[in-house]
């Protein structure tokens, strides 16, 4: 921990949410499935295509309005809502 946070403002509960958000979104973190990765390299993998969509390409309604905007754009690093075609240009560069 760093800082000095406000005790009464602690609270696993942001964590909890994207702990199960990533469950039930990848097949790879579901028990008893066969969808998981042999090498932990495709696992990196899997993971930071997971959350470059989640943050870059998917729309979140808890955002607020206007509610087209992704976590990156409501934080200022993106200004538009990314496809899936940019997000795979990434990985030929």
């Amino acid at each position: 921990m760093n800082g000095k946070p406000d005790p009464k403002h602690i609270s696993t509960s942001y964590v909890e949410r994207q702990n199960l958000t990533m469950r039930m979104s990848m097949r790879r973190f579901t028990r008893l499935t066969n969808g998981f990765s042999k090498k932990v390299e495709n696992h990196e993998y899997a993971i930071a295509l997971y959350f470059m969509h989640y943050n870059f390409a998917r729309t979140h309604k808890s955002l607020c309005n206007p509610y087209d905007r992704t976590p990156a754009m409501a934080a200022g690093i993106s200004d538009h809502i990314w496809t899936i075609e940019e997000i795979v240009s990434l990985v030929s560069k």
